[in-house]
């Protein structure tokens, strides 16, 4: 089952390091100052390195706890700025931007744990906490 931890990892983290790249192209800047987010050409390159950064660390396992902050500061940013299905008149359209808001509020949950639990078993922070034992400290109570 140790197996299962890294592979968790991988597939929190790709939605981060992939989209965190688009944030640097002029289509999702223009998107977000359509939005009528202020400074849109530096806010949003911004949050795509916030986002490439969570997510690198939560991957590798790497100072995961501080990786998850990041994560956790980039959907609190632009999870209501972004996705507010409550200001959208179309109903096909506040529908799509409900399930975003929503997929990103799971997301946050995710990242919630990472940052309280940690990188598990199978990563650089156990390597490098346990020096490589394998096993993961647990968190006092």
């Amino acid at each position: 089952m140790r197996p299962l931890v890294p592979l968790g990892r991988v597939l929190f983290s790709l939605i981060f390091i992939l989209a965190g790249r688009t944030h640097f192209t002029p289509q999702a800047i223009g998107y977000a100052a359509h939005q009528g987010i202020p400074a849109a050409n530096i806010l949003v390159p911004l949050s795509g390195v916030i986002a490439c950064l969570g997510g690198i660390s939560v991957l590798l396992g790497y100072r995961a706890k501080i990786g998850a902050w990041l994560i956790v500061l980039f959907l609190v940013s632009v999870t209501p700025t972004m996705h507010n299905f409550w200001a959208v008149s179309d109903p096909m359209m506040a529908q799509m931007q409900l399930g975003m808001f929503m997929k990103n509020l799971s997301m946050l949950g995710g990242a919630l744990l990472i940052a309280w639990f940690g990188a598990g078993p199978v990563s650089l922070d156990a390597r490098r906490t346990l020096g490589g034992s394998g096993r993961v400290a647990t968190q006092p109570v």
